[in-house]
Protein backbone atom coordinates (compact mmCIF):
# COMPACT_ATOMS: atom_id res chain seq x y z
CA UNK A 1 0.00 0.00 0.00
CA UNK A 2 1.23 3.50 -0.79
CA UNK A 3 1.47 5.22 2.59
CA UNK A 4 0.23 8.78 2.93
CA UNK A 5 1.21 11.35 5.52
CA UNK A 6 -1.53 10.37 7.97
CA UNK A 7 -1.04 6.60 7.67
CA UNK A 8 2.70 6.99 8.16
CA UNK A 9 2.14 9.09 11.27
CA UNK A 10 -0.17 6.43 12.66
CA UNK A 11 2.38 3.69 11.99
CA UNK A 12 5.09 5.76 13.68
CA UNK A 13 2.93 5.99 16.79
CA UNK A 14 2.35 2.25 16.80
CA UNK A 15 6.08 1.51 16.52
CA UNK A 16 6.95 3.54 19.62
CA UNK A 17 7.57 1.76 22.91
CA UNK A 18 4.07 1.33 24.37
CA UNK A 19 5.37 1.94 27.88
CA UNK A 20 6.29 5.50 26.88
CA UNK A 21 2.68 6.31 26.04
CA UNK A 22 0.38 7.88 28.64
CA UNK A 23 -1.64 5.43 30.73
CA UNK A 24 -4.87 6.66 29.13
CA UNK A 25 -3.50 5.70 25.71
CA UNK A 26 -2.13 2.34 26.84
CA UNK A 27 -5.48 1.42 28.39
CA UNK A 28 -7.51 2.38 25.33
CA UNK A 29 -9.94 -0.51 24.59
CA UNK A 30 -9.11 -2.70 21.61
CA UNK A 31 -12.62 -4.11 21.13
CA UNK A 32 -16.16 -2.95 21.90
CA UNK A 33 -16.32 -5.54 24.67
CA UNK A 34 -13.49 -3.75 26.49
CA UNK A 35 -15.27 -0.40 26.42
CA UNK A 36 -16.32 0.79 29.88
CA UNK A 37 -19.71 2.47 30.18
CA UNK A 38 -22.00 3.55 27.32
CA UNK A 39 -23.87 0.26 27.54
CA UNK A 40 -26.90 1.87 25.86
CA UNK A 41 -24.74 2.08 22.73
CA UNK A 42 -23.10 -1.32 23.04
CA UNK A 43 -25.98 -3.74 23.58
CA UNK A 44 -26.49 -6.48 20.93
CA UNK A 45 -28.07 -5.13 17.77
CA UNK A 46 -27.22 -1.52 18.60
CA UNK A 47 -26.19 0.81 15.76
CA UNK A 48 -22.58 0.77 16.93
CA UNK A 49 -22.49 -3.04 16.93
CA UNK A 50 -23.99 -3.09 13.46
CA UNK A 51 -21.50 -0.51 12.26
CA UNK A 52 -18.68 -2.98 12.89
CA UNK A 53 -20.71 -5.84 11.43
CA UNK A 54 -21.41 -7.43 14.81
CA UNK A 55 -24.90 -8.91 14.81
CA UNK A 56 -27.78 -9.42 12.46
CA UNK A 57 -28.23 -6.97 9.66
CA UNK A 58 -24.58 -6.36 8.92
CA UNK A 59 -23.05 -2.90 9.06
CA UNK A 60 -25.34 0.03 9.72
CA UNK A 61 -26.54 1.96 6.71
CA UNK A 62 -25.24 5.37 7.83
CA UNK A 63 -21.83 6.30 6.44
CA UNK A 64 -21.36 9.04 9.03
CA UNK A 65 -21.54 8.88 12.81
CA UNK A 66 -21.64 11.81 15.22
CA UNK A 67 -20.62 11.09 18.80
CA UNK A 68 -21.96 13.70 21.20
CA UNK A 69 -20.92 13.71 24.83
CA UNK A 70 -18.81 15.32 27.56
CA UNK A 71 -14.99 15.09 27.49
CA UNK A 72 -13.47 11.77 28.51
CA UNK A 73 -16.52 9.61 27.79
CA UNK A 74 -14.90 7.56 25.02
CA UNK A 75 -15.56 9.34 21.74
CA UNK A 76 -12.03 8.87 20.40
CA UNK A 77 -11.93 5.35 21.80
CA UNK A 78 -15.12 4.29 20.03
CA UNK A 79 -13.86 5.69 16.74
CA UNK A 80 -10.57 3.79 17.08
CA UNK A 81 -12.33 0.54 18.04
CA UNK A 82 -14.64 0.83 15.02
CA UNK A 83 -11.65 1.22 12.70
CA UNK A 84 -9.88 -1.76 14.28
CA UNK A 85 -12.96 -3.98 14.17
CA UNK A 86 -13.67 -3.15 10.54
CA UNK A 87 -10.03 -3.44 9.42
CA UNK A 88 -10.11 0.08 8.01
CA UNK A 89 -7.47 2.79 7.85
CA UNK A 90 -7.82 5.13 10.81
CA UNK A 91 -7.07 8.80 10.26
CA UNK A 92 -7.50 11.26 13.09
CA UNK A 93 -7.88 15.02 12.66
CA UNK A 94 -8.77 17.77 15.11
CA UNK A 95 -10.93 20.65 13.98
CA UNK A 96 -8.84 22.87 16.26
CA UNK A 97 -5.76 22.55 14.03
CA UNK A 98 -7.04 21.13 10.73
CA UNK A 99 -8.81 22.96 7.94
CA UNK A 100 -10.34 22.27 4.54
CA UNK A 101 -6.89 21.59 3.03
CA UNK A 102 -6.19 18.78 5.50
CA UNK A 103 -9.68 17.33 5.12
CA UNK A 104 -9.35 17.24 1.32
CA UNK A 105 -5.96 15.55 1.64
CA UNK A 106 -7.48 12.81 3.77
CA UNK A 107 -10.39 12.37 1.38
CA UNK A 108 -8.05 12.12 -1.60
CA UNK A 109 -5.92 9.58 0.25
CA UNK A 110 -9.05 7.62 1.10
CA UNK A 111 -10.12 7.56 -2.55
CA UNK A 112 -6.68 6.30 -3.61
CA UNK A 113 -6.64 3.64 -0.91
CA UNK A 114 -10.15 2.46 -1.78
CA UNK A 115 -9.59 2.47 -5.54
CA UNK A 116 -6.10 1.07 -5.66
CA UNK A 117 -5.89 -1.16 -2.64
CA UNK A 118 -9.49 -1.82 -1.60
CA UNK A 119 -8.81 -0.35 1.84
CA UNK A 120 -11.59 1.79 3.32
CA UNK A 121 -10.85 4.73 5.62
CA UNK A 122 -12.32 5.86 8.92
CA UNK A 123 -11.87 9.60 9.37
CA UNK A 124 -12.19 10.60 13.00
CA UNK A 125 -12.76 14.35 13.26
CA UNK A 126 -12.56 15.62 16.81
CA UNK A 127 -14.18 18.89 17.94
CA UNK A 128 -16.22 19.13 14.72
CA UNK A 129 -18.27 21.96 16.23
CA UNK A 130 -15.21 24.18 15.76
CA UNK A 131 -15.52 23.83 11.97
CA UNK A 132 -17.31 26.64 10.18
CA UNK A 133 -20.29 25.95 7.92
CA UNK A 134 -18.03 26.09 4.86
CA UNK A 135 -15.57 23.66 6.43
CA UNK A 136 -18.36 21.24 7.33
CA UNK A 137 -19.70 21.56 3.78
CA UNK A 138 -16.38 20.23 2.49
CA UNK A 139 -17.15 16.90 4.19
CA UNK A 140 -20.44 16.32 2.39
CA UNK A 141 -19.12 14.80 -0.89
CA UNK A 142 -17.02 12.27 1.00
CA UNK A 143 -19.95 11.32 3.22
CA UNK A 144 -22.49 11.11 0.39
CA UNK A 145 -20.18 9.03 -1.83
CA UNK A 146 -18.91 6.95 1.10
CA UNK A 147 -15.28 7.68 0.29
CA UNK A 148 -14.74 7.71 4.06
CA UNK A 149 -16.60 6.53 7.12
CA UNK A 150 -16.79 9.78 9.02
CA UNK A 151 -16.90 9.59 12.80
CA UNK A 152 -17.16 13.09 14.23
CA UNK A 153 -16.99 13.99 17.91
CA UNK A 154 -18.46 17.02 19.62
CA UNK A 155 -19.05 18.21 23.16
CA UNK A 156 -21.68 20.71 22.00
CA UNK A 157 -25.28 20.16 20.99
CA UNK A 158 -25.03 19.01 17.35
CA UNK A 159 -28.42 20.50 16.50
CA UNK A 160 -26.84 23.92 17.05
CA UNK A 161 -23.25 23.29 16.02
CA UNK A 162 -23.45 20.98 12.98
CA UNK A 163 -25.00 21.85 9.62
CA UNK A 164 -28.31 20.19 8.80
CA UNK A 165 -27.16 18.36 5.62
CA UNK A 166 -24.38 16.62 7.53
CA UNK A 167 -26.58 15.92 10.54
CA UNK A 168 -29.32 14.40 8.36
CA UNK A 169 -26.78 12.03 6.77
CA UNK A 170 -25.39 10.92 10.10
CA UNK A 171 -26.19 8.54 12.88
CA UNK A 172 -26.24 10.59 16.08
CA UNK A 173 -25.08 8.72 19.18
CA UNK A 174 -25.21 10.40 22.59
CA UNK A 175 -22.58 9.43 25.17
CA UNK A 176 -23.26 9.78 28.87
CA UNK A 177 -20.79 10.74 31.62
CA UNK A 178 -19.14 7.64 33.04
CA UNK A 179 -20.40 6.52 36.44
CA UNK A 180 -18.16 6.00 39.44
CA UNK A 181 -18.62 2.26 38.95
CA UNK A 182 -17.39 2.56 35.37
CA UNK A 183 -14.33 4.55 36.40
CA UNK A 184 -13.57 2.21 39.31
CA UNK A 185 -13.57 -0.75 36.92
CA UNK A 186 -11.31 1.15 34.53
CA UNK A 187 -8.82 2.08 37.24
CA UNK A 188 -8.74 -1.47 38.63
CA UNK A 189 -7.99 -2.72 35.15
CA UNK A 190 -5.24 -0.13 34.74
CA UNK A 191 -3.71 -1.11 38.09
CA UNK A 192 -3.46 -4.82 37.30
CA UNK A 193 -3.00 -5.26 33.54
CA UNK A 194 0.50 -5.47 32.10
CA UNK A 195 -0.14 -2.74 29.57
CA UNK A 196 -1.16 -0.55 32.51
CA UNK A 197 0.66 -0.47 35.85
CA UNK A 198 1.09 -4.22 36.05
CA UNK A 199 0.32 -4.54 39.76
CA UNK A 200 3.21 -2.27 40.78
CA UNK A 201 1.04 -0.43 43.33
CA UNK A 202 -2.36 -0.78 44.98
CA UNK A 203 -5.07 1.83 45.49
CA UNK A 204 -6.80 2.19 48.89
CA UNK A 205 -10.49 3.09 49.02
CA UNK A 206 -10.01 6.68 50.23
CA UNK A 207 -7.50 7.45 47.46
CA UNK A 208 -9.80 5.85 44.89
CA UNK A 209 -12.72 7.96 46.13
CA UNK A 210 -10.63 11.10 45.71
CA UNK A 211 -9.63 10.10 42.19
CA UNK A 212 -13.29 9.60 41.34
CA UNK A 213 -14.07 13.09 42.62
CA UNK A 214 -11.25 14.53 40.56
CA UNK A 215 -12.36 12.65 37.45
CA UNK A 216 -15.94 13.91 37.41
CA UNK A 217 -17.02 11.20 34.96
CA UNK A 218 -13.99 11.74 32.69
CA UNK A 219 -12.00 8.55 32.01
CA UNK A 220 -8.98 10.39 30.63
CA UNK A 221 -8.79 12.60 33.70
CA UNK A 222 -9.13 9.58 36.01
CA UNK A 223 -6.30 7.67 34.34
CA UNK A 224 -4.06 10.73 34.15
CA UNK A 225 -4.49 11.39 37.87
CA UNK A 226 -3.99 7.69 38.64
CA UNK A 227 -0.78 7.65 36.63
CA UNK A 228 0.49 10.74 38.44
CA UNK A 229 -0.26 9.18 41.82
CA UNK A 230 1.31 5.85 40.84
CA UNK A 231 4.45 7.55 39.57
CA UNK A 232 4.82 9.44 42.84
CA UNK A 233 4.25 6.31 44.94
CA UNK A 234 6.75 4.26 42.93
CA UNK A 235 9.34 7.03 43.14
CA UNK A 236 9.00 7.01 46.96
CA UNK A 237 9.12 3.23 47.09
CA UNK A 238 5.64 2.93 48.50
CA UNK A 239 3.49 -0.16 47.77
CA UNK A 240 0.24 1.79 47.54
CA UNK A 241 -1.06 5.12 46.28
CA UNK A 242 -2.13 6.83 49.48
CA UNK A 243 -4.59 9.71 49.65
CA UNK A 244 -1.74 12.04 50.59
CA UNK A 245 0.27 10.86 47.59
CA UNK A 246 -2.68 11.48 45.27
CA UNK A 247 -3.19 14.95 46.75
CA UNK A 248 0.48 15.81 46.29
CA UNK A 249 0.61 14.37 42.80
CA UNK A 250 -2.43 16.18 41.44
CA UNK A 251 -2.16 19.24 43.72
CA UNK A 252 -5.76 19.11 44.84
CA UNK A 253 -6.96 18.59 48.41
CA UNK A 254 -9.54 15.89 49.10
CA UNK A 255 -12.97 17.38 49.63
CA UNK A 256 -15.00 15.77 52.40
CA UNK A 257 -18.12 15.31 50.35
CA UNK A 258 -20.10 12.19 49.48
CA UNK A 259 -22.23 12.77 46.39
CA UNK A 260 -24.51 9.90 47.38
CA UNK A 261 -24.72 10.61 51.11
CA UNK A 262 -25.90 13.26 53.55
CA UNK A 263 -23.17 15.72 52.53
CA UNK A 264 -24.68 15.87 49.05
CA UNK A 265 -27.93 17.24 50.42
CA UNK A 266 -26.33 19.26 53.23
CA UNK A 267 -23.99 21.19 50.94
CA UNK A 268 -26.70 21.73 48.31
CA UNK A 269 -29.03 23.01 51.06
CA UNK A 270 -26.32 25.29 52.40
CA UNK A 271 -25.74 26.74 48.92
CA UNK A 272 -29.41 27.64 48.48
CA UNK A 273 -29.79 29.00 52.01
CA UNK A 274 -26.68 31.16 51.56
CA UNK A 275 -28.15 32.58 48.35
CA UNK A 276 -31.47 33.17 50.13
CA UNK A 277 -29.58 34.93 52.92
CA UNK A 278 -27.67 37.10 50.40
CA UNK A 279 -24.27 35.84 51.67
CA UNK A 280 -22.47 35.74 48.35
CA UNK A 281 -19.16 34.56 49.82
CA UNK A 282 -20.70 31.61 51.65
CA UNK A 283 -22.66 30.71 48.51
CA UNK A 284 -19.45 30.68 46.46
CA UNK A 285 -17.77 28.50 49.09
CA UNK A 286 -20.47 25.85 48.88
CA UNK A 287 -20.51 26.10 45.09
CA UNK A 288 -16.76 25.48 45.07
CA UNK A 289 -17.18 22.44 47.32
CA UNK A 290 -19.77 20.97 44.99
CA UNK A 291 -17.58 21.58 41.94
CA UNK A 292 -14.48 20.09 43.58
CA UNK A 293 -16.47 17.07 44.72
CA UNK A 294 -17.40 16.30 41.12
CA UNK A 295 -21.05 17.22 41.48
CA UNK A 296 -23.05 17.08 38.25
CA UNK A 297 -23.11 20.72 37.02
CA UNK A 298 -26.64 20.18 35.74
CA UNK A 299 -27.79 19.41 39.28
CA UNK A 300 -26.29 22.69 40.53
CA UNK A 301 -27.87 24.61 37.66
CA UNK A 302 -31.29 23.11 38.43
CA UNK A 303 -31.02 24.22 42.05
CA UNK A 304 -30.16 27.76 40.93
CA UNK A 305 -33.20 27.89 38.64
CA UNK A 306 -35.44 26.83 41.51
CA UNK A 307 -33.85 29.42 43.80
CA UNK A 308 -34.48 32.17 41.26
CA UNK A 309 -38.24 31.65 41.50
CA UNK A 310 -38.48 30.41 45.08
CA UNK A 311 -36.47 33.14 46.80
CA UNK A 312 -36.17 36.05 44.35
CA UNK A 313 -39.16 36.03 42.02
CA UNK A 314 -40.32 39.44 40.85
CA UNK A 315 -38.01 41.32 43.22
CA UNK A 316 -35.51 40.86 40.38
CA UNK A 317 -37.22 39.62 37.18
CA UNK A 318 -33.79 39.03 35.58
CA UNK A 319 -32.84 36.33 38.11
CA UNK A 320 -34.72 33.50 36.43
CA UNK A 321 -33.47 34.30 32.89
CA UNK A 322 -29.91 34.39 34.26
CA UNK A 323 -30.37 31.01 35.96
CA UNK A 324 -31.97 29.45 32.87
CA UNK A 325 -29.23 30.82 30.62
CA UNK A 326 -26.65 29.38 33.02
CA UNK A 327 -28.32 25.96 32.89
CA UNK A 328 -28.33 26.02 29.09
CA UNK A 329 -24.68 27.09 28.98
CA UNK A 330 -23.66 24.40 31.47
CA UNK A 331 -25.38 21.72 29.37
CA UNK A 332 -23.48 22.87 26.30
CA UNK A 333 -19.97 23.43 27.68
CA UNK A 334 -19.56 21.19 30.75
CA UNK A 335 -16.71 21.41 33.23
CA UNK A 336 -14.24 23.00 33.73
CA UNK A 337 -15.60 26.11 31.97
CA UNK A 338 -19.07 25.58 33.43
CA UNK A 339 -17.66 26.64 36.81
CA UNK A 340 -17.46 30.20 35.50
CA UNK A 341 -21.09 30.18 34.43
CA UNK A 342 -22.28 28.71 37.74
CA UNK A 343 -20.27 31.35 39.61
CA UNK A 344 -21.82 34.09 37.45
CA UNK A 345 -25.35 32.90 38.25
CA UNK A 346 -24.65 32.27 41.95
CA UNK A 347 -23.29 35.79 42.49
CA UNK A 348 -26.23 37.37 40.65
CA UNK A 349 -28.79 35.41 42.67
CA UNK A 350 -27.09 35.97 46.02
CA UNK A 351 -26.94 39.74 45.53
CA UNK A 352 -30.45 40.09 44.06
CA UNK A 353 -33.28 41.51 46.20
CA UNK A 354 -35.35 38.69 47.66
CA UNK A 355 -39.05 37.84 47.57
CA UNK A 356 -40.78 34.51 48.16
CA UNK A 357 -44.19 35.69 46.95
CA UNK A 358 -44.12 33.38 43.92
CA UNK A 359 -43.74 30.50 46.40
CA UNK A 360 -46.41 31.61 48.84
CA UNK A 361 -48.87 32.60 46.11
CA UNK A 362 -48.92 29.24 44.36
CA UNK A 363 -48.85 27.48 47.73
CA UNK A 364 -52.03 29.25 48.83
CA UNK A 365 -53.75 28.64 45.50
CA UNK A 366 -52.84 24.94 45.57
CA UNK A 367 -54.11 24.64 49.14
CA UNK A 368 -57.53 25.97 48.12
CA UNK A 369 -57.76 23.70 45.09
CA UNK A 370 -56.81 20.68 47.19
CA UNK A 371 -59.44 21.69 49.74
CA UNK A 372 -62.09 21.53 47.04
CA UNK A 373 -62.43 25.26 46.40
CA UNK A 374 -62.64 25.01 42.63
CA UNK A 375 -66.11 25.47 41.19
CA UNK A 376 -67.18 25.96 37.61
CA UNK A 377 -65.45 28.28 35.22
CA UNK A 378 -67.68 31.39 34.84
CA UNK A 379 -69.90 31.03 31.77
CA UNK A 380 -68.60 34.17 30.07
CA UNK A 381 -65.01 32.78 30.19
CA UNK A 382 -65.83 29.41 28.65
CA UNK A 383 -64.90 28.46 25.10
CA UNK A 384 -67.31 29.92 22.58
CA UNK A 385 -65.61 28.70 19.37
CA UNK A 386 -68.04 25.95 18.47
CA UNK A 387 -71.58 25.65 17.22
CA UNK A 388 -74.13 25.81 19.99
CA UNK A 389 -71.86 27.53 22.52
CA UNK A 390 -74.00 30.67 22.55
CA UNK A 391 -77.14 28.64 23.31
CA UNK A 392 -75.38 27.34 26.40
CA UNK A 393 -74.41 30.85 27.43
CA UNK A 394 -70.72 30.14 26.91
CA UNK A 395 -68.63 33.25 26.18
CA UNK A 396 -71.78 35.36 26.30
CA UNK A 397 -71.14 38.67 28.04
CA UNK A 398 -67.37 38.36 27.90
CA UNK A 399 -65.74 41.80 27.66
CA UNK A 400 -62.64 41.87 25.47
CA UNK A 401 -60.07 43.84 27.55
CA UNK A 402 -58.44 45.42 24.49
CA UNK A 403 -61.74 47.10 23.66
CA UNK A 404 -61.90 49.14 26.88
CA UNK A 405 -59.79 52.12 27.97
CA UNK A 406 -56.78 51.02 29.98
CA UNK A 407 -57.06 47.42 28.77
CA UNK A 408 -58.69 46.12 31.96
CA UNK A 409 -62.37 45.16 31.97
CA UNK A 410 -64.43 45.04 35.15
CA UNK A 411 -65.57 41.42 35.14
CA UNK A 412 -65.22 38.25 37.20
CA UNK A 413 -62.47 35.79 36.24
CA UNK A 414 -62.21 33.42 39.20
CA UNK A 415 -64.86 30.78 40.02
CA UNK A 416 -67.43 31.80 42.66
CA UNK A 417 -65.75 29.58 45.27
CA UNK A 418 -62.58 31.65 45.29
CA UNK A 419 -63.83 34.97 43.93
CA UNK A 420 -62.12 37.78 45.82
CA UNK A 421 -59.28 35.58 47.13
CA UNK A 422 -55.88 37.26 47.22
CA UNK A 423 -53.03 34.82 46.63
CA UNK A 424 -50.33 37.18 45.46
CA UNK A 425 -49.18 39.65 48.12
CA UNK A 426 -46.17 41.50 46.68
CA UNK A 427 -43.35 42.86 48.80
CA UNK A 428 -41.78 46.29 48.50
CA UNK A 429 -38.34 44.83 47.73
CA UNK A 430 -36.51 45.55 44.51
CA UNK A 431 -38.49 45.58 41.29
CA UNK A 432 -41.47 44.00 43.04
CA UNK A 433 -42.34 47.36 44.55
CA UNK A 434 -43.69 48.30 41.13
CA UNK A 435 -45.90 45.20 41.10
CA UNK A 436 -47.20 46.08 44.57
CA UNK A 437 -48.50 49.37 43.21
CA UNK A 438 -49.85 47.85 40.00
CA UNK A 439 -51.70 44.91 41.54
CA UNK A 440 -53.83 47.09 43.82
CA UNK A 441 -54.88 49.33 40.92
CA UNK A 442 -55.67 46.30 38.76
CA UNK A 443 -57.77 44.67 41.46
CA UNK A 444 -59.80 47.85 41.90
CA UNK A 445 -60.41 48.05 38.15
CA UNK A 446 -61.52 44.42 38.03
CA UNK A 447 -64.03 45.13 40.79
CA UNK A 448 -65.21 48.26 38.97
CA UNK A 449 -64.03 50.49 41.84
CA UNK A 450 -61.71 52.67 39.75
CA UNK A 451 -62.17 54.93 36.76
CA UNK A 452 -60.76 53.69 33.43
CA UNK A 453 -57.11 54.44 32.95
CA UNK A 454 -53.86 52.70 32.42
CA UNK A 455 -52.85 50.79 35.61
Amino acid sequence: MEPDLFTAAAEDRQEKDPSSSPLAVRMRPRTLDEVVGQQHLLKPGSPLRRLVGDGAGGPAGASSVILWGPPGTGKTTLAYVVSQATQKRFVELSAITAGVKEVRAVIEGARRAAGGYGKETVLFLDEIHRFSKAQQDSLLPAVENRWVTLIAATTENPYFSIISPLLSRSLLLTLEPLTDEDLSALMRRALTEERGLGGAVSLPADAEAHLLRIAGGDARRALTALEAGAGSAIAKGEPEITLQTVEEAVDRAAVKYDRDGDQHYDVASALIKSIRGSDVDAALHYLARMIEAGEDPRFIARRLMISASEDIGLADPTALPIAVAAAQAVAMIGFPEAALTLSHATIALALAPKSNTATTAIGAALADVRAGLAGSVPAHLRDGHYKGAAKLGHAVGYVYPHDVPGGIAAQQYAPDAVHGKRYYEPTRYGAEARYADVVEKVRKRLRGDAAPGRA
